[in-house]
């Protein structure tokens, strides 16, 4: 009876657990891939949970075996009271353990490579050049082919690989979209480098998840890719827009703010991007200078004495 009851609270638990799971799979996106970067990172995922359920079944399998067998009203089962050793058991403890943290390493030695966010795609189609620029607490999207700007959706053509250069304009952030692959910090003074594609079109979310202060709960976007024609046709229609992006009206965008709306620009700064990367630079620059100089201050006061 004992073990019939202990058996069944188990089931419950791991029945509820499951059920718990299940219940957040509609916002588990980043399983439901869309492009070959978020494919293989999903199947990367699956491999290793499977890896690490070769230990989890067999616990729950052999938990109830052994509550059952050795159960105190089990008058059946065998009394070894001097039992201290098992070369077989001992061998299932080490080994099964060791082949999981192999395989797992394995793992992580190629997909390491397979997967580097700096390793462009290889595609028949010409990348698209995209510019992340990360603000308090908005994004800024270049295209700088195009010589347009938007804030806040990204909108690209399906089955063209996506070239990123990703700097950010205040503290450390994480650009993501999670149904097309790898995340990539954007920092001050720093350029970062992410290759995706969308394998079709549809809207996909994008965030940012790096806590990154006050307004980074709403700091999200949208990415809208289309086919390549109504991408191209998309694009000649922007590109018409009067809606300068210079120095000054960046520094307008730039103030801190959250939600800001949709907003395209054209014609956009040259070299936007770099301006807003080196500001960053000088500035670590002159504090490093500053460093030296009183190291160098330091080191005459002690020659002196």
């Amino acid at each position: 009876m004992l073990s019939n009851k202990l058996f069944y609270r188990l089931g419950v638990l791991v029945l509820s657990v499951f059920a718990l799971l299940m219940t957040g799979c509609e916002k588990l996106i980043v399983l439901n891939s869309k492009g070959p970067i978020g494919q293989e990172e999903t199947t990367l995922i699956y491999m290793s949970i499977g890896a690490m359920l070769i230990v989890i079944v067999p616990v729950f399998v052999m938990t109830y075996l052994f509550v059952k067998r050795y159960r105190d009203s089990n008058n059946n089962a065998d009394y070894q009271p001097n039992w201290v050793h098992s070369t077989k058991v001992e061998l299932v403890i080490w080994l099964v353990p060791f082949l999981i943290v192999a395989f797992l390493s394995y793992l992580v030695w190629v997909k390491t490579y397979e997967l580097d966010p700096y390793k462009p795609i290889a595609s028949d189609h010409k990348p698209l050049n995209i510019e992340v620029i990360s603000m308090d607490w908005n994004w800024l999207f270049i295209y700088p082919d195009y010589n347009i700007a938007m804030v806040n959706e990204l909108v690209i053509p399906e089955k063209v690989p996506l070239s990123f250069r990703l700097t950010s304009a205040t503290v450390m952030t994480s650009f993501f979209i999670p149904q097309l692959g790898s995340q990539m910090y954007a920092m001050a003074g720093m350029q970062t480098k992410l290759h995706l594609l969308a394998d079709e079109t549809g809207t996909y979310e994008g965030h940012n998840i790096e806590f990154s202060g006050e307004g980074y709960d709403t700091m999200h976007f949208e990415v809208i890719a289309k086919t390549m024609q109504d991408f191209e046709e998309w694009m000649n229609e922007v590109k018409e827009k009067n809606n300068q992006l210079d120095l000054a009206a960046y520094k307008h965008l730039s103030q801190p703010s959250t939600n800001y709306p949709i907003t395209i620009f054209s014609p956009v700064e040259p070299g936007l991007f770099n301006h807003v990367m080196q500001s960053f630079v000088g500035w670590m620059g002159d504090n490093q200078n500053m460093k030296h100089m009183g190291m160098d201050k330091m080191n005459t006061m002690k020659k002196g004495n």
